[in-house]
């Protein structure tokens, strides 16, 4: 793992590269995803079922487009009494963080005859996107689906590809546990597609939330407004601020964590002291060999995975707001207190007993992260995600009285008679 410093000539031009590297448009990919939602928005399931051959290897039909309920509740009572419980546990501890979250209806009266408020109503049906090529991820279905049924959707989809043309016990189960009330085996562009604009087997939602590969974050891209999304999920990463005083084989895991995700995750670790990069960085050595997914990691870490040495601990925090990153370890002497330091993260994990990796499972936020600097504007998904808010106003004869003039002269301020002739209708007198 290559060690750099923040004063060597060049280093802005890499942290940059390493920032930036989910950012590059593929134009021909692209096209390849625009024409297959234009395909599936015109012929529907036939499309679809097609896409999903070519691309799946897996042949479906419109009866079996969809899992059973019955294959829901069968995947539960296959598990394991340990693996159930793991989820059941996770589950738990994500609804009551989300559950915390929750925002009410609120109304009042700013002066006698005004009303003010605003309704907060749940989305009526969202789609939540798990991948499921070459792994299985039950806990990204936990995490989607959960913050949605305590916000109270009141259809909950999900879509994933197929292998086999079989869904992962692991998948249902997370999806009967989350509150999934339909799921279906499609994948890739045409399953967002599906989503957007409907076809007769697969209702089109109000929003589609999860992450996927470039061609399903291309999709989202493409289709928002005609739906909502949650946001354009990019390769992930961790930014590690250490002082020094951990084992370093401890941090070195932390990294490689990151880096079997893909071979665009990005490990960064961001310390002061010199002897802890070396030994961090001999560390990830020796723990790479030992890998079953050693190939990605390697790759991950040899491409966009470093070792910054800062000139201070100050320096080290300037960069991670720099970078922005999706996961943000501090792993120095009483974390809490650097709080406020941070600008920009999507979630942040104190001291040296809570690896980034507890996030990914049941500490209880959300693991569906804002990624590629965008922590600098967006939040974590959430039961806020899942909601709409709604303006309320009530006048009442006396209070549209009151500012009904100056109402009606902002029209004409901006040249907008008919607004204006709206108010001042109502202020004539009235005919005895």
């Amino acid at each position: 793992m290559k060690i750099v410093q923040t004063k060597d000539a060049g280093f802005n031009e890499e942290f940059r590269r390493i920032k930036d590297r989910g950012k590059v448009m593929d134009k021909g990919l692209e096209g390849v995803v625009r024409q297959i939602l234009e395909d599936v928005a015109l012929r529907g399931d036939e499309a679809l079922l097609e896409y999903t051959r070519k691309f799946d290897g897996v042949s479906l039909t419109k009866d079996t487009l969809e899992v059973a309920r019955v294959e829901m509740e069968e995947a539960l009572e296959s598990l394991n009494t340990k693996d159930l419980d793991i989820l059941k546990t996770a589950a738990l501890r994500i609804e009551d963080f989300h559950q915390r979250q929750m925002t009410q209806s609120w109304f009042y009266s700013d002066e006698k005859g005004i009303e003010l408020g605003q309704l907060v109503l749940p989305l009526e049906r969202v789609g939540i996107y798990a991948p499921g090529g070459l792994a299985c991820y039950p806990s990204t279905v936990l995490m989607a689906s959960i913050p949605a049924k305590v916000a109270g959707v009141r259809e909950i989809f999900l879509v994933t590809p197929v292998k086999d043309g079989k869904v992962d016990p692991l998948i249902l189960a997370a999806a009967r546990l989350g509150g999934v009330q339909r799921i279906f085996k499609i994948g890739g562009a045409q399953a967002i597609a599906a989503l957007a604009y409907g076809t007769p087997s697969v209702p089109p939602v109000d929003k589609i939330v999860g992450p996927g590969n470039a061609y399903v974050a291309a999709a989202k891209r493409m289709v928002y407004g005609v739906v909502g999304i949650d946001m354009i999920a990019g390769p992930s990463e961790v930014v590690i601020i250490s002082d020094g005083k951990i084992n370093p084989s401890w941090v070195a895991a932390d990294l490689l964590a990151q880096a079997e995700h893909d071979e665009m995750a990005s490990a960064i670790l961001l310390t002061p002291v010199k002897s802890f990069a070396l030994d961090v960085a001999s560390e990830v050595k020796i723990q790479l060999r030992d890998l079953t997914r050693k190939a990605i990691a390697r790759r991950s870490i040899e491409d966009y995975g470093v070792i910054i040495l800062t000139e201070d601990i100050d320096e080290a925090f300037e960069l991670a707001n720099r970078f922005a990153p999706e996961h943000l370890e501090l792993i120095v002497d009483k974390p809490k207190n650097f709080l406020g330091r941070i600008r920009n993260a999507g979630a942040v994990f104190l001291g040296p007993e809570t690896p980034e990796v507890l996030g990914d499972y049941l500490a209880g936020p959300n693991h569906i992260l804002p990624t590629g600097g965008t922590a600098r504007f967006s939040s974590p998904l959430g039961f806020y995600d899942f909601i709409k808010r709604t303006s309320v106003i009530s006048f009442t004869a006396a209070s549209l009285g009151k500012y009904g003039a100056m109402a009606a002269r902002f029209a004409q301020m901006e040249g907008l008679e008919a607004h204006g002739k709206s108010i001042t209708v109502r202020l004539k007198p009235k005919k005895p």
